[in-house]
This record gives structure tokens, C-alpha cells and sequence, in this order.
């Protein structure tokens, strides 16, 4: 248990995000459908609320997830995945889709009786280190509301999301992006709460003296940081922070801040088309060479092979 007086870490998150959600589709399906969805740029997260009936939810060398009423899916690192209907074979695709422009977002609905129904749209993070939380993220966070301690909660916004959007109200669509970026920090919070909070990011985060260590990291990435800078913006002794690092990352500060780096240089790497010089210098590296040799150390490949696995990944 937290003590009362630490820091509320997610509430200390939420300005570094600055997430801006966008609605997009409002989705009835029959039982046999299928969805593709491209991978997105960096910086945008897919999001898909279940609003009625239950679906699969594929990516690319994993096992498929079965998503139901009530729950909530976000892909923060954008990847191209499949949804489809539960007893869908392989390879069908939605045909004769109706495509309307339905209040806030497109309805999208295939012919005969639609036994499913999904709330879709995207997150964009409007901050460059952004990334640097969500490259902690697994590929796929899913909130089941049945068993979420804010069930109750999580399935009111839900259910008054879908409402706004499915009537045609004046201010549906603004009151539906605000209930839904409310919605999806209650499901970062989920997922939070079902981790481990005294290690990693969010046990630093927890802590004053490493929050703002990691706080300083995260907002000039591109410094040349010293153990005695981050020290005196942590407002600790170098010991200190470095015994605070190690108990709860299982790392120092400096090692801690190259896996900060190299981790957004990966993700940078797989979903976008930006040069290895212009990321090795956003996150710190001098020249491409030496975060070449960082990240082959780290990772055991050159920048380029991440970059042409990602692409081969993502098709």
C-alpha cells in the first residue's frame, strides 16, 4: 500500500501525456466481419470501446484476444491489428459497409442483423517524450469493466459515450472526447493497478527525489545529463539517488536514462520513416555511430534491421 503522501504518479503523468482523443467510427457488425487497421504514425494510439457483443483482436505473431461488452482495448504503440467477429475465419474482410456520417463519428455497419457493436478512434499524444512512457507499455492494454474496481464507473462513461454519439444532439461530439479521454486515463490507472507500483517507471514516479529525476530526463532527453545534475534537480545526494534508482528500477540513473532513450528510439524506429541521424540526436546521441553501437549493444541489431523488422512486422 502507498503511502498518503506520495506523489499521485498517473495525475503527475497526465501533463507530460497530453492525450487528445479523436472518435472516429461507431461500428455494427454481423457475425461474419473482419477490420484491418494500418499501423499509425508515431505519437497516435488506436482505441476501440466494446459496446455490444464480443469480437477477436489480432496483431502479428500473437495469440488473439477476445474483447466483450464493457471492455476497453488501446494499442499505444500503434501497431496494425485485425478486429473480427468471434466465429470469422481467416481472411474475411467486412463487405458492403454503409458509411454515414453519424453525429460525432462514421457509422460504419455491414448488411443484416448487427450483433456487435464498437466504439473506435485514436489517441494523439501532442508531447514528443510520450513515448517514453508508453515504450513501458505492452502492445495491447485490455480493461475488462466486469472486473475492474471502477466497473461501475468505466461502464457509465462507456455507455455514455456510445449514447451521445448514437443520438444527434448539439455538443454530442465535445462532450463524447472529453468523457472519452476521462475514460482513458481511468484505463492507463487499470492497468497500473494491476502491475507491480514499487518498481519500474511508475515506483520512480512514486517517489519524490527519482520523479524529479526522471521528470528532468524526460524533459530535455537530448541533454548530456550527469549524475550530479540529475542529483541536484532530484534535490538528493548523488548516493542517495543512486540507492533509490538501483532498489526500485534494479538500475543507476545514467543506465536508467539510456533505457529511456534507446526505448523511444526503438519505437521511433519501427513506426516511422524519420532518419537515424535525427533520433539518435533527439535522444542524446552525438552522432549516428555511437547510437548504433548503444543500440546494438542493448538490443543485439543495428538501428536498420530494428527499422526493416518493424516493417516486415507491421504488413
Amino acid at each position: 500500500m502507498h503511502s498518503t503522501d506520495a506523489p499521485d504518479a498517473l495525475s503527475g503523468l497526465a501533463p507530460l501525456l497530453r492525450v487528445r482523443p479523436e472518435l472516429e467510427s461507431l461500428c455494427r457488425f454481423g457475425q461474419q466481419w473482419a477490420s484491418p487497421h494500418d499501423a499509425l504514425a508515431a505519437g497516435w494510439a488506436p482505441f476501440h470501446l466494446i459496446a455490444r457483443g464480443s469480437c477477436l483482436l489480432e496483431l502479428a505473431g500473437a495469440a488473439p484476444v477476445l474483447l466483450e461488452a464493457g471492455d476497453i482495448a488501446i494499442l499505444p504503440h500503434g501497431d496494425a491489428h485485425t478486429t473480427r467477429g468471434v466465429d470469422t475465419p481467416a481472411g474475411v474482410r467486412t463487405t458492403a459497409n454503409l458509411l454515414a456520417r453519424h453525429n460525432a463519428a462514421i457509422l460504419v455497419k455491414s448488411n443484416g442483423f448487427s450483433d456487435t457493436e464498437l466504439v473506435c478512434g485514436r489517441l494523439w499524444f501532442e508531447l514528443a517524450h510520450e513515448n517514453l512512457i508508453f515504450a513501458t507499455l505492452p502492445p495491447v492494454i485490455v480493461v475488462r469493466t466486469q472486473v475492474s474496481p471502477d466497473a461501475t464507473r468505466l461502464g457509465q462513461l462507456l455507455t455514455t459515450i456510445r449514447d451521445e454519439l448514437d443520438g444527434a444532439r448539439p455538443g454530442a461530439g465535445a462532450i463524447a472526447a472529453d468523457l472519452a479521454s476521462a475514460l482513458l486515463v481511468m484505463v492507463l490507472r487499470a492497468h497500473f493497478d494491476r502491475e507491480p507500483a514499487d518498481t519500474g517507471l511508475m515506483g520512480l514516479l512514486t517517489q519524490r527525489q527519482t520523479a524529479r529525476a526522471v521528470g528532468a530526463m524526460m524533459a530535455a532527453l537530448d541533454r548530456a545529463w550527469s549524475l550530479d545534475e540529475l542529483a541536484a534537480e532530484a534535490g538528493a545526494s548523488r548516493a542517495t539517488l543512486v540507492r533509490l534508482f538501483q532498489k526500485t528500477a534494479g538500475m543507476a540513473p545514467l543506465a536508467f536514462l539510456t533505457e529511456l532513450r534507446l526505448g523511444l528510439a526503438r519505437r521511433k524506429l519501427i513506426a516511422g520513416n524519420v532518419s537515424l541521424a535525427a533520433i539518435a540526436a533527439e535522444v542524446g546521441y552525438q552522432s549516428e555511430s555511437a547510437f548504433s553501437r548503444a543500440f546494438q549493444r542493448r538490443y543485439g541489431m543495428r538501428p536498420g534491421e530494428a527499422r526493416r523488422g518493424g516493417e516486415t512486422t507491421s504488413r
